[in-house]
């Protein structure tokens, strides 16, 4: 029984891995087999060991990604710490945003990212304009602390907002923001880490596991993204989208009856 639970959660953090990897919004996959297979402990203590896999994973992708991506470093890491700041603050904030507000919100933006992404054909295929004087810096700490505060207080599909806000706003492709937005999204992640295991919300265990069969993903997600380029990426951003959009409507219809 145990290694089926095991196996289970295995296979589950896998696929999420090697989603994020390319794409980012893996834990939109990862997350729910967590609930599912943990019922019997608190949504925080699914969360910090979520994190925890998601965290290794993340580090994993961008060690396979960082010789072989151009890295604009003076826009990401003010994006990184500015997502670690509000990440943590965001999750102290966690009871005071209404979930459901959050979750309406995110669907438009999930249906709003898709169409835009579907109508403008050449969006993230090459490099237009990488802003990186001090607006697009600005910018940057903007966004990375707007998506980390997001990421510490809700979560789901944190990445792949992160990934769309390069491409539209800098001008990336998407393989170059798939790389940066994972850079960033480290920011985010430790910070909800440093919230999750004082507190001993971490299931340490079940999180090396996780994180095992996560970073085995994220190896695979990245050589396919690297091989196979931005074009690779925006069909599966696209495919992303659309199974998101699909899974938080069908969760919003069935909550209002």
């Amino acid at each position: 029984m145990i290694d089926c639970f095991f196996v289970s959660l295995g296979v589950f953090a896998f696929f999420g891995g090697l989603i994020d990897a390319a794409v980012g919004g893996g834990g939109l996959v990862q997350l729910p087999a967590l609930l599912h297979a943990l019922p019997q402990y608190s949504l925080a203590t699914v969360f910090g060991t979520n994190k925890l896999a998601v965290l290794a994973g993340t580090a994993s992708s961008v060690c396979s990604y960082i010789k072989k991506v151009t890295i604009i470093w003076k826009l990401v890491i003010p994006a990184l710490v500015s997502a670690f700041v509000f990440a943590f603050v965001g999750a102290l904030s966690v009871s005071l945003i209404p979930k459901t507000l959050m979750s309406y919100v995110v669907f438009l933006l999930l249906v709003v990212m898709a169409v835009y992404t579907f109508l403008k054909k050449d969006l993230g295929r090459g490099d237009s304009n990488k802003q990186c004087g001090k607006r697009g810096i600005g910018y940057g700490v903007f966004f990375g602390g707007l998506i980390g505060f997001y990421d510490g207080v809700f979560g789901p599909g944190s990445g792949s907002f992160l990934l769309f806000l390069f491409v539209r706003c800098f001008g990336f492709n998407f393989l170059n923001a798939s790389v940066s937005a994972k850079i960033v999204n480290l920011g985010s992640f430790t910070a909800s880490l440093a919230f999750f295991i004082p507190s001993g919300n971490v299931l340490w265990l079940v999180g090396f596991v996780v994180a095992v069969c996560n970073v085995l993903g994220s190896i695979v997600g990245s050589f396919l993204a690297l091989h196979y380029g931005s074009g690779f990426i925006r069909i599966f951003f696209l495919i992303l989208l659309v199974f998101l959009i699909g899974r938080m409507g069908i969760s919003l219809f069935i909550s209002l009856f």
